[in-house]
């Protein structure tokens, strides 16, 4: 009676088969439901400090392998039935739409993934903003290919598509040759970073700091205010001056006293000039030197590192030292030099 109800025909396959199919797929529910319980409870067990991966890897496996797992499974049970082709071609179509989009979303995903994780040690409003950008015009790339993959897995022929795509891809390469140029640049400042927003750069004659890297063109705000706007390929082969790094400054500097000056005072103005400037912080003497003899001076070089890379702090401490300076050689009767003539009247 069993055996006989097992081998009723519907739809051209046995009660015997949909059984089979039905245990296939309870069976199968069972088992990926236990796969994602027990992937779920090794990635928690895991500690943080030893996978920093861990949010990401249980995501993968939620979104797109459960998922594609379920997929998979119902479509090789319903293949092991005899169904119309008709119906068959169009879940095959159904297949391969979704698993072009599961593969386009985790594409995407891990693009996002690796270029976050690329500036993960920076928490600056700018890199995050850089990363939105990129992250967009690569999205649209694995969109096109995912496009064209799916056209092709469908039996559309796209060599066609590509040759025009092709064609015309060159006759807007041709007339967009400086634009193209401009986003290339803009992928080797963002990779290689020479700078970035809030760095005070020296860029041929113009001076000033980063106020916005875009993909055509670099904002920067100068010294006296107005914005200055150089295209990303002009600041990626020039030679640029970055101040941002700069840890430790050498500084260059002279003044002058009058030959009048005694030889004693002479001697004793390196010993003047280190004993101020060890009064202060953040900065140290490597040399003072009579130098030069000049047309109407005794030339002092004096040479200082300043430990610090803001400008306008080293500026405030060589104000001060310039003003010890001053009030020291008045106190020891040192005349700074001027230019001076003198003229001899013949009688």
């Amino acid at each position: 009676m069993i055996s006989k109800f097992l081998s009723q025909t519907y739809y051209k396959n046995t009660v015997l088969e949909y059984l089979t199919v039905l245990v296939i797929l309870v069976v199968g529910f069972t088992v990926i439901k236990l796969i994602k319980h027990y992937a779920k409870k090794y990635f928690m067990r895991l500690d943080a400090n030893e996978d920093k991966n861990i949010k990401f890897k249980l995501d993968n496996v939620n979104k797109y392998i459960v998922p594609f797992l379920y997929l998979g499974l119902i479509y090789l049970s319903v293949e092991s039935l005899t169904i119309p082709k008709s119906i068959d071609k169009i879940l095959q179509t159904v297949l391969i739409i979704i698993t072009t989009w599961f593969l386009i979303r985790f594409a995407s995903q891990a693009l996002k993934y690796f270029l976050t994780g690329y500036i993960e040690n920076t928490d600056k409003e700018s890199d995050k903003k850089k990363i939105k950008a990129l992250t967009s015009l690569f999205n649209v790339i694995v969109y096109v290919l995912g496009f064209l993959f799916l056209l092709d897995n469908l039996g559309i022929n796209i060599t066609a598509i590509a040759t025009g795509l092709g064609i015309g891809g060159i006759a807007v390469a041709l007339a967009a040759q400086a634009l193209l140029g401009d986003l290339f640049s803009y992928f080797v400042i963002f990779f290689d970073r020479p700078f970035e927003i809030g760095d005070f750069i020296t860029l041929d004659t113009q001076s000033g700091t980063i106020e916005q890297i875009g993909i055509k063109s670099t904002k920067i705000r100068s010294l006296t205010g107005e914005l200055i706007v150089v295209s990303n390929s002009s600041l990626t082969n020039a030679r640029i001056h970055n101040y941002k790094p700069l840890k430790r400054r050498r500084v260059v500097f002279s003044l002058g006293v009058t030959y009048d000056t005694k030889i004693e005072k002479l001697r004793a103005i390196p010993g003047i000039i280190s004993t101020i400037i060890s009064r202060h912080e953040k900065i140290e003497l490597d040399r003072c030197t009579f130098a030069t003899y000049g047309d109407f001076s005794l030339n002092y070089e004096i040479v200082v590192f300043f430990d610090s890379p803001d400008y306008k702090e080293y500026m405030q401490i060589l104000h001060e030292v310039n003003l010890e300076i001053f009030e020291e050689f008045g106190k020891q009767n040192i005349e700074f030099a001027f230019p001076t003539q003198t003229i001899h009247v013949e009688k």
